[in-house]
C-alpha cells in the first residue's frame, strides 16, 4: 500500500482490502520511523488523523466516499489548520495554532481526505532548498546529504519517501516544481487564481499560488481536483466552472496519444547555464514525446533572462508589506523584555524572523522607499508584462512550452548558505511562470551523473492544466522514472 497510486488506493479502500484507519496508522508508523532522517513533517497530528480516518470509513461504508475519500495527506505549513499549530517554519509564529482552516484545507476536508500533519517549509516560503526553516533543513530522500528543494521542500520529500501520498504545497516563484524535480515525483502550480489563497498565509500576493504534489500526473489531477474551485473570500480567486482534471486522463491510451500536440522549445532555456547531465535528460525527454506524436517547434521568450531581477524586486515588496502585521501585538512571538512598544517591535521582529526573511523584507522596503519606487518596484512591473506577452506570443505557435525545471539537480546542504544571489538563480527557468500567472508542472524525467533526479518542465496557457495533466500522464504511461523510489522509500 505504501507505493500505490491514489486510484489503487481508492479500489482497496472500497473493496475493504483495508481501512482508512488501518492506512492512516500505516504512514503515521511509517513518519515516526523515518522521519528523524529527513525532517519532514514540523508537526505530526496523530489523533486528529485517526478521527478523520474513522469518519471516512463510516463514509465509505455508507456508499457515500468521493474521490480522497479515506486518503492520508500533508500540508505545507503554511496552511492555516483549525486547532493544529501552524508555523510557516517560522520562529514569528511557533506557538500559533489557527482558529480557522484555509480554504483548501475545507475543501479536502469536506471530501473526506485525512490529514496526517504539517510540513516543514523555508521560512514563510522565502527559499530554495528548505534550509531557512526555524526547524532545520529538510533532507533529500535520495541523498540525506543533499537539499530537497525549497520552499514546499518537506511536502515534496514526505511524497518521495512515501511517508504521505499526496501532499500540499505552494509556489511563488517554483516553490512546487522545483521541490517536486530535486525529490523525483511530480508537482503541479496551477493558474494563478484557480486555488484560493484564503487562509494560505501570504508572501508575495500577485505571485502566490497553491500547488499538488503526487508520485504521478494521475494523483496530482486527483488532488487538484478536489483542491480548485472559487471562494469568495479571496478577491483574486477566479469564478468558473470547476473541472475534473482526473477525468480528462481517462481516454485510452493509443499507439501516439499526443498526436498534434505541440511543445515549444525556448531557445533562451536551452542556451546556456544548464548543466549536462539535465540537459541529457531533458533532451531524452522530449524525444519520448515526439515518439508519443507530439511535434515541437523552437518558440522565444526574450524577457525571460529578466524574470530574476523582477522577481526579486516584486516579491520582497510584498513581503515586505505582508509581514508587517507580525509585531507581536495580535498572535506570534512577542519579546519577552521591551521598554516600550517601539522597543517591543523592534526586538520581536529580530528575534522572530531568520536571516533570509530579513534579508528580503529590507530589500522590500528599500524598493517601495521614496525615490526608489518608481526606479525599481514599478520598473520590475513593466517587465513582467513583458515577460506575460513573451508567453503569449511563444503559445501562438505551440500548445505548451517544454524545458527544464531547474539548471541543475539538487545541491548540497550549505553549499549556498553564503551566496544567496547564486541560489537565486536556481529558480531561473521557474519564475518567469509565476510572474505570468501560467501554470506550470514538473515531472520526472531522468536522473544526473550524481544519481540525483531531474525534472522537465511543462508550462500551459491559462487554465491549461488539463493538457499538461494529460501530457505528463501519456509520457509516464511508457516510463516508469516517476514510479523509481529512493532506498528510504522501500
Amino acid at each position: 500500500m505504501i507505493h500505490a497510486s491514489l486510484p489503487e488506493l481508492r479500489r482497496a479502500l472500497d473493496a475493504r482490502q483495508i481501512s482508512s484507519v488501518e492506512l492512516a496508522t500505516l504512514f503515521l508508523d511509517r513518519i515516526d520511523a523515518l522521519d528523524s532522517r529527513l525532517n519532514a513533517f514540523i508537526t505530526v497530528d496523530r489523533d486528529g488523523a485517526l478521527a478523520a480516518a474513522r469518519a471516512a470509513d463510516a463514509r465509505i461504508a455508507a456508499g457515500r466516499a468521493g474521490a480522497l475519500t479515506g486518503i492520508p495527506l500533508a500540508h505545507k505549513d503554511v496552511f492555516c489548520t483549525e486547532g493544529v499549530l501552524t508555523t510557516c517554519g517560522s520562529k514569528m509564529l511557533s506557538n500559533f495554532v489557527s482558529p480557522y482552516d484555509a480554504h483548501i484545507v475545507g475543501l479536502l476536508k469536506a471530501a473526506g481526505a485525512v490529514s496526517l500533519g504539517k510540513t516543514n517549509m523555508d521560512e514563510f516560503a522565502m527559499g530554495s532548498s528548505n534550509e531557512s526553516s526555524f526547524y532545520g533543513a529538510v533532507k533529500n530522500p535520495w541523498n540525506p546529504e543533499r537539499v530537497p528543494g525549497g520552499s514546499s521542500g518537506g511536502s515534496a520529500a514526505a511524497v518521495a519517501a512515501r511517508l504521505a501520498p499526496i501532499a500540499t504545497g505552494t509556489d511563488t516563484g517554483g516553490s512546487v516544481r522545483q521541490p517536486a524535480a530535486f525529490c523525483g515525483i511530480t508537482g503541479i502550480k496551477p493558474t494563478y487564481g484557480v486555488v484560493s489563497r484564503y487562509g494560505m498565509i501570504a508572501y508575495a500576493s500577485s505571485l502566490d499560488q497553491g500547488g499538488a504534489f503526487g508520485a504521478s500526473a494521475e494523483d496530482c489531477a486527483l488532488l487538484l481536483s478536489a483542491m480548485a474551485g472559487f471562494d469568495a473570500r479571496d478577491s483574486t480567486s477566479l469564478e468558473r466552472p470547476a473541472e475534473d482534471y482526473a477525468a480528462a486522463l481517462a481516454a485510452p491510451a493509443a499507439a501516439r496519444p499526443l498526436e498534434g500536440l505541440r511543445i515549444g522549445l525556448p531557445r533562451e532555456f536551452f542556451a546556456e547555464g544548464m548543466a549536462e547531465d539535465v540537459r541529457t535528460a531533458v533532451d531524452a525527454a522530449i524525444e519520448q514525446y515526439r515518439a508519443l506524436g507530439a511535434s515541437t517547434v523552437e518558440v522565444s521568450l526574450p524577457n525571460a533572462r529578466l524574470a530574476i531581477p523582477a522577481y526579486y524586486v516584486i516579491a520582497p515588496a510584498e513581503c515586505s508589506s505582508n509581514l508587517s502585521r507580525f509585531d507581536g501585538v495580535r498572535y506570534g512571538h512577542r519579546a519577552a523584555e521591551y521598554g516600550d512598544l517601539a522597543d517591543m517591535y523592534g526586538k520581536t521582529r529580530a528575534e522572530g524572523f531568520g536571516a533570509e526573511v530579513k534579508r528580503r523584507i529590507l530589500v522590500g522596503t528599500y524598493v517601495l522607499s521614496h525615490g526608489y519606487y518608481d526606479a525599481y518596484y514599478l520598473q520590475a512591473q513593466r517587465l513582467r508584462r513583458l515577460i506575460a506577452q513573451d508567453f503569449q506570443a511563444a503559445l501562438q505557435h505551440c500548445d505548451i512550452i517544454a524545458g527544464p525545471t531547474t539548471p541543475t539537480t539538487a545541491w548540497a546542504l550549505g553549499q549556498m548558505a553564503d551566496d544567496p544571489v547564486q541560489m537565486y538563480l536556481s529558480d531561473i527557468f521557474t519564475l518567469a511562470v509565476n510572474l505570468a500567472g501560467l501554470p506550470g508542472l514538473s515531472q520526472p524525467c531522468g536522473f544526473g551523473s550524481d544519481g540525483l533526479p531531474v525534472g522537465l518542465q511543462l508550462i500551459g496557457d491559462y487554465f491549461g492544466e488539463a493538457r499538461l495533466l494529460n501530457a505528463a500522464h501519456r509520457f509516464q504511461q511508457v516510463t516508469d522514472w516517476h514510479a523509481r523510489r529512493p532506498a528510504i522509500a522501500a
